[in-house]
């Protein structure tokens, strides 16, 4: 009896929180309560304005939640067609240049991590000096001109499929991989292909889903590419047609489909109340929530642990 109560004092003292470490932690708490929500407001409020009727909107006071809820703005902006179209594009472009960047940036990573590779050194010199300087603009749209680049889908996917500072971060985590591993497999007769995708790989999942948010995210925030390069309205991307939809002053600047234009004649009454701004707000929530949907299916990746309970030395 007296040993469980000693052992229950114990307890007591080992988690006991003095008043200055209380206050600490309410403070640290307090302080990341305030910075989250100045960071997450910015956001909110645009969606309460995109939800609220646009002529409402220009009375101000909106703060919490909308005064008038609409979803029109929503449906002006989706019921483009070019906007329609240029989602199509940007899932398209996301999809396969994130795929076909983390296979050919991996596979180099992968070549570099060996320390015994011939002429390692000066060819990773190679590799840095284009990471630190460039051409210029000017070369570079020659370069793409003389690729028959220029004007296709595959100016967005192309020249994005190797990032030489993500090959860095994949080689520097591959390097760290034991080489027991590669040594066991190879006396197993396993190739060099063979190890890369059934041992390699299946180890590196956190760098693996870091680099491809990094290059997802990259792939749809893209308007740089479109704005430059591309000259068909089939082939733009949804943040070039948002920039143009920013330079837009009116709303008929902003769509150019009949379709739409003839159903917000037909809707006048809800066309009455909208504004460019609220309709440039809806447009942010379209071009910006579902790249934010994909943290959270990403995040765990980024804390585990590379070799939990793989190899024992």
């Amino acid at each position: 009896m007296k040993k469980n109560m000693n052992n229950k004092i114990i307890h007591q003292q080992k988690y006991k929180i003095h008043l200055p470490e209380k206050c600490f932690h309410l403070f640290n708490v307090l302080f990341l309560f305030f910075l989250s929500l100045i960071t997450i407001y910015p956001l909110y409020y645009i969606i309460v304005y995109s939800l609220n009727e646009g002529v409402d909107s220009l009375k101000g006071g909106l703060y919490l939640l909308p005064r008038i809820f609409t979803l029109f703005n929503y449906e002006y902006v989706l019921g483009n067609g070019t906007m329609q179209h240029a989602y199509l594009v940007t899932i398209a472009r996301t999809i396969l240049g994130t795929f076909l960047g983390l296979i050919v940036t991996s596979i180099t990573a992968y070549g570099f991590s060996f320390k015994e590779l011939p002429y390692r050194k000066k060819l990773l010199l190679i590799v840095l000096i284009p990471m630190l300087f460039n051409g210029g603009i000017i070369p570079y749209y020659l370069q793409l001109s003389k690729l028959h680049l220029i004007d296709t889908f595959w100016v967005y996917v192309i020249p994005s499929m190797f990032n030489i500072w993500n090959m860095f971060v994949m080689m520097k985590f591959f390097s760290e991989i034991p080489v027991s591993l590669r040594e066991a497999a190879l006396m197993d007769g396993a190739g060099d292909i063979r190890i890369f995708i059934k041992i390699i790989l299946p180890l590196s999942k956190p760098v693996m889903a870091a680099i491809g948010l990094f290059v997802a995210v990259y792939h749809w925030n893209d308007w740089y590419s479109g704005a430059f390069f591309i000259g068909s309205t089939d082939l733009l991307p949804v943040q070039t047609f948002l920039q143009r939809m920013f330079e837009a002053d009116n709303l008929g600047m902003i769509t150019s489909n009949s379709a739409i234009v003839a159903e917000a004649a037909a809707r006048e009454s809800q066309t009455s109340t909208m504004t460019v701004t609220s309709v440039k707000m809806a447009a942010v929530i379209i071009g910006t929530l579902p790249i934010l949907c994909v943290y959270p299916f990403v995040q765990k990746h980024f804390v585990k642990g590379m070799l939990i309970g793989s190899v024992k030395e």
